[in-house]
Order: structure tokens, then C-alpha cells, then sequence
């Protein structure tokens, strides 16, 4: 006969159904996650290729306006690279070479509805270092190179030229580029929408014989627009506006000077402290020309994420690339630093 010993009772408990996991699982998230901030401020991005460039088109910013006595600033970096090999009957382009840019934006409010910008930027034009790497980026995806192997590695070689019209920097530059200034004005201010137009002024700061400025004075004037439904972590924000361009030494015979821009973006709040966004942004041909980099208008894709490091600091970083080939360089590496009060 054999002892079994005392019996031990087993508790197993009841399994979680699905609707009861999904639950959980969302309550973790949320937890995790906090609530999501509700600031509205696009990526800055440019198009730095060394003919659109020249031009006064302001980047994509917030509709929304500061409130009165408010001052913000921000730094935006960019190191943009240029891989373009083109030529027609007429005309021979090449841009080989990198752009570097810094720009320090200053924002002041100083009445009710009503805001000042101003945008101070500083730029480097060289041969730069990101050849090796692009080439090997594209070789491990197979994709083409644009040409970039049938020429030396990190040399600056910007020249365009026709009958009528010529460019060229060939030897490094660096200075400041061409100021910015302008006014700000909401139309809409409310919970969920922004609404402001703005009036801009682009100065002849920057030397235009080493593609620093263009040379000449640019005015703008811009509608923008945002709106972040309640409740919701999405936002979404555009602009469009118009440019008329001074004539840029060298170019008049070809130069287009009535400009369109626009934008189209969003963003998603992740974290109490991380936004995703995407934006695609447009603009007009500069000049008239059988070339897509200088004749067709240039369509951009500007990805990135932005850190609010605390309740006044935040930092972004991202890229912007060309969907329409050749209109924008090759690839533009970019990183912010803004402060708002």
C-alpha cells in the first residue's frame, strides 16, 4: 500500500481573452505614452540646390502665432549634397559638390495677433566628404548613382551654361547668405485651427559671385494653416504662397521671377515628447529651361522627428529628398534647435 501524502491544491488562473490582453495592452501603452503634445510647428527645410537656392522661399512654419511679448529662436542646420550631370542642345549643367547651411531664426510678438521674423543664415559651398557614402549607399541597394561614379570624389563643380545665361563656382565659398525678414498676421486662432498670412523680404546680403545670395531683393507673401483635432494625436499643416524674384546677375535671360510654393504635412505624437512628420513640399521652376533640375518645378519629401527635450527646448533631426529627381539635391541631412516660450 502506498502513502501519497497530503494533497496539494494547484490555483491556476484564468486565462486573459483577447478583448481582456488588447485592453491591458492599450492601458500599458497609454500609460507609457502620456498625453500628447499639442504644439503645431513643421519641419524646416530648404532647397539647397546653388540655382533655387538663391531664391527668398521661406520654409514651412507654424500658423500659429506667438503670444504677446513672446520672443523664440531657433538654429537650423543642413548639409545638402548635389550629384547632377545634364545637358541639352542648348544648355550643359553640372552640380557636383556640397552645401552647408546654418541659419538662426528669431520670432518676436510684439502685439496682439501680429508677429516679426527674421532668419540670418550663413553657408559653405566645397567639394565636402559624403561621395564615399552615397556611392556605397547606393551600390548596396542598387541604386543608380546619377553619374556620381564618373567623376572624381568630393570636388565642387557647380557651372551652368548657354548662349544667353551663365553660373559657375568652382573654388570653395563661404559667408553669410541673404537676410530674411518678415511679418505675421493671424487670421484664426482657436482651439483647433490656426490661420496667419505673412508678408516677407528677402535682402541682397550674401555675395552673388560665390553663390552665397542671389544678388538681388525677393518679396513673399504666404497662407498658412494648421489643425490639431482635439483628442486626437495627429496634426496636420500647409502653406502656399507666392514670390516675385529680383534678377539674379548672369541669369536674367532665363530666369523665371513669378514663383509659387507650397507644402502639405503631418505629424504624430508618439510620446508626450516625440512627434514623427512628414511633409512634402513644392515649388516652381526657376528658369526657363529643357533641363528637369532647373526647368521643372521641384517636389521635395521631408521626413523627420522632433524631441521636446523640456517644455521650451526641443531638437529635430531628419531628411529631405528629391521625389522629382534632380529638382532638389541628391539627399539634405538637416537638424534643429528651437526655444519657445
Amino acid at each position: 500500500m502506498v502513502n501519497e501524502g497530503p494533497r496539494v491544491r494547484v490555483t491556476v488562473p484564468p486565462r486573459l481573452s483577447i478583448r481582456q490582453f488588447i485592453g491591458c495592452g492599450l492601458l500599458v501603452l497609454s500609460l507609457l505614452l502620456g498625453n500628447a503634445a499639442r504644439a503645431v510647428e513643421p519641419l524646416y527645410g530648404k532647397n539647397l540646390t546653388p540655382v533655387a537656392g538663391l531664391f527668398g522661399i521661406p520654409s514651412a512654419r507654424s500658423a500659429a502665432l506667438l503670444s504677446t511679448g513672446e520672443v523664440a529662436f531657433a538654429a537650423h542646420g543642413a548639409l545638402a549634397s548635389h550629384a547632377v550631370f545634364d545637358a541639352s542642345a542648348f544648355e550643359a549643367l553640372r552640380l557636383d559638390g556640397e552645401t552647408h547651411r546654418l541659419a538662426l531664426e528669431w520670432r518676436y510678438a510684439f502685439a496682439p495677433g501680429w508677429e516679426f521674423q527674421m532668419e540670418l543664415p550663413w553657408l559653405s559651398h566645397s567639394g565636402g566628404s559624403l561621395d564615399a557614402l552615397i556611392d556605397g549607399w547606393h551600390s548596396l541597394w542598387g541604386m543608380p548613382d546619377g553619374g556620381r561614379d564618373a567623376v572624381p570624389r568630393d570636388q565642387l563643380d557647380f557651372r551652368y551654361q548657354t548662349s544667353s545665361a551663365s553660373l559657375s563656382l568652382r573654388d570653395s565659398a563661404s559667408g553669410a547668405g541673404d537676410v530674411t525678414l518678415a511679418l505675421h498676421r493671424a487670421l484664426v486662432d482657436d482651439s483647433e485651427w490656426q490661420v496667419s498670412a505673412g508678408l516677407g523680404y528677402k535682402l541682397a546680403t550674401g555675395d552673388e559671385r560665390e553663390l552665397l545670395g542671389s544678388g538681388a531683393e525677393d518679396a513673399f507673401a504666404v497662407l498658412r494653416a494648421n489643425w490639431a483635432p482635439a483628442g486626437s494625436r495627429g496634426q496636420l499643416f500647409g502653406q502656399a504662397g507666392y514670390l516675385r524674384a529680383g534678377q539674379i546677375a548672369g541669369l536674367q535671360a532665363v530666369q523665371e521671377r513669378d514663383l509659387w510654393f507650397a507644402g502639405v504635412g503631418a505629424g504624430w505624437a508618439v510620446h508626450e515628447r516625440v512627434t514623427l512628420l512628414a511633409q512634402i513640399d513644392a515649388q516652381s521652376a526657376p528658369l526657363q529651361s529643357e533641363l528637369t533640375a532647373l526647368g521643372a518645378a521641384a517636389l521635395l519629401l521631408n521626413v523627420g522627428a522632433r524631441w521636446q527635450v523640456s517644455p521650451r527646448w526641443a531638437l529635430e533631426a531628419g531628411f529631405i529628398e528629391d521625389i522629382r529627381v534632380e529638382t532638389a539635391p541628391d539627399v539634405t541631412f538637416q537638424a534643429s534647435l528651437r526655444f519657445t516660450p
